[in-house]
């Protein structure tokens, strides 16, 4: 699966960490999920679109 969560992060000036708080789970968790050698459950998923304020599809993409 590929994400653009290092983009929405970067454009609202969050580092790993920061958003890793925001959302209650561990930097090293946000650092795979941008290098996508882990997929979110669905729950953490829609936690991430919600705080950004979008869809889920709009931060990640399904390629199979």
């Amino acid at each position: 699966m590929n994400n653009s969560i290092r983009q929405y992060r970067i454009a609202h000036n969050l580092t790993q960490e920061e958003l890793a708080t925001a959302l209650g789970v561990t930097r090293q968790t946000i650092l795979a999920i941008e290098k996508g050698k882990y997929d979110p459950s669905l729950e953490l998923a829609f936690k991430i679109s919600r705080y950004f304020g979008v869809l889920v599809d709009e931060i990640f993409l399904y390629d199979k």
